[in-house]
């Protein structure tokens, strides 16, 4: 067994100042302000290496680089990570269609794994799309691919819309 350990850091900025922006903006001018890098990116995107590629009203589209960090006891990437990539990019989609102030929440994420990610795989793609944005819920699917097209998962999920205060 090898003794040689291995280490992460990274760091984020203060998001409250970003965060008070929500109340002013409708979800896909705030997107949009993220992807142009005018606000930085949310903590979870930092750490789990997601970013924002693409927005517009009703699709979003993140990338995300798995490594051996997010490896499990099988030495696939865990799934956890999968979803995470999933679930800020099918949120993403319902948000760019809110008005000004609104929020979500995530009520049910439905994921359907077709294949193990392995360290090494690459950058995986989520292309997010929403189905339904109603006053009180929204509906969302979304796919994972990887560089070649080759799909990885896919879901779907129920929002909670929030309305401005």
């Amino acid at each position: 067994m090898s003794d040689e350990g291995r280490s992460r850091s990274y760091a984020w900025e203060d998001p409250s100042a970003h965060w008070s922006r929500l109340g002013d903006l409708t979800g896909l001018e705030y997107l949009s302000v993220i992807l142009n890098g005018e606000v930085p990116p949310p903590p979870v995107a930092v750490a789990m290496r997601l970013r924002l590629t693409e927005v517009s009203e009703g699709r979003v589209v993140y990338a995300g680089l798995p490594g051996e960090d997010f490896g499990n006891d099988v030495g696939s990437i865990q799934g956890g990570w999968l979803a995470a990539l999933i679930d800020a990019a099918i949120g993403s989609a319902v948000h760019s269609t809110l008005p000004k102030g609104a929020r979500y929440t995530t009520l049910e994420l439905k994921v359907n794994f077709v294949r193990a990610v392995m360290p090494g795989s690459g950058e995986m793609t989520c292309t997010a799309e929403t189905v339904h944005a109603g006053r009180r819920t929204a509906t969302a699917r979304a796919r994972v691919e990887d560089a070649a097209g080759k799909l990885y998962a896919h879901a779907t999920t129920t929002c909670l819309v929030i309305p401005a205060e």
